[in-house]
């Protein structure tokens, strides 16, 4: 393998596939109206995986039912590295089917995922770490960035510095925004090293919120989600009193758990890093919703009473 010092570039292809019978990939990013989403779901599954908007690029996807295959280049070894190991772990595919999720306006949008370097089948060789890598060094990319690729990563940057140019203070350097600006990051790695904060004398690190945290609050907090809400607004613009309120009128027929969930799913979406679990926590200790918070803290998992 090439020494670090030396310029490192491989190549892989990622195969992706609904698990479910109402959802086909190929023909939603086939559609005029939904190939942007696909293709930012994409983008920003991959750069929670690297850490990165440009840990790895797509050249080409190719629209095979029921598969949709992603060409991927990487020019740096350990991109690649963190990659395989994001992947290996599961945690690609489930940012993949979050993203997915909240970009196509879904419930849920289970994907399977496989990843081929020419003939070999990584997945089968996933705890070799080495000679993954190998296998994507040897293939090195055989074409440009697609046309249409570029197209939407142009449409992907111009969107994603109109959505930091409204949530802060303007950027000179859009194309340093973390995706998770957009959506859920993975595993909170935007923030800093070591941050904690304490809860009842405990100390926990502090982290971006998980699509379980989501899950778990939407399903414990019952009636009081509006008080968690106003708790949040203080330090949130996207969850003014109105927006609380048409979100209760909205989503009455559903129940508490989808008024909870959306209520999160606004201030995750418009916070971005910024919406952490200390945050969250500090809104239900206000409430006097401890054991809501000593669930989302893994206390006592077993518990479900609110109270």
């Amino acid at each position: 393998m090439a020494d670090s010092s030396d310029l490192w570039i491989g190549s892989a292809y990622l195969f992706l596939q609904s698990t479910s019978e109402k959802i086909v990939l190929p023909s939603l990013y086939g559609s005029s109206h939904q190939k942007s989403s696909v293709f930012k779901a994409l983008k920003l599954a991959l750069a929670d995986s690297t850490g990165s908007l440009h840990g790895v690029d797509m050249l080409k996807v190719h629209c095979s039912e029921p598969h949709l295959i992603i060409q991927l280049k990487f020019c740096i070894r350990e991109n690649c590295r963190k990659f395989l190991r994001s992947y290996r772990a599961g945690l690609f595919r489930e940012s993949l089917q979050n993203h997915l999720q909240v970009t196509l306006s879904m419930t849920a949008v289970p994907v399977q995922v496989e990843l081929k370097a020419g003939s070999e089948q990584l997945d089968h060789m996933l705890n070799e770490e080495e000679r993954c890598l190998e296998c994507i060094y040897k293939e090195k990319p055989d074409r440009l960035r697609d046309e249409e690729i570029a197209e939407l990563e142009e449409s992907f940057r111009s969107l994603t510095c109109q959505q930091e140019s409204n949530n802060t203070a303007p950027s000179n350097n859009c194309n340093s925004l973390n995706s998770s600006s957009l959506s859920y990051c993975s595993g909170g790695s935007s923030l800093p090293s070591g941050a904690t904060f304490i809860f009842q004398e405990q100390q926990f690190a502090n982290r971006t919120l998980t699509p379980d945290d989501h899950q778990k609050f939407a399903k414990l907090v019952s009636k009081k989600w509006k008080q968690v809400g106003r708790s949040l607004q203080k330090n949130c613009r996207a969850l003014r009193d109105p927006v609380i309120d048409n979100l209760a009128h909205e989503y009455d027929r559903e129940g508490l758990y989808e008024q909870a969930y959306q209520l999160l799913l606004k201030f995750i979406q418009s916070e971005g890093k910024r919406a952490t679990l200390q945050r969250l926590i500090a809104a239900l200790e206000e409430n006097s919703l401890i054991t809501l918070a000593e669930e989302l803290l893994g206390l006592h998992p077993s518990e479900n009473d609110t109270s």
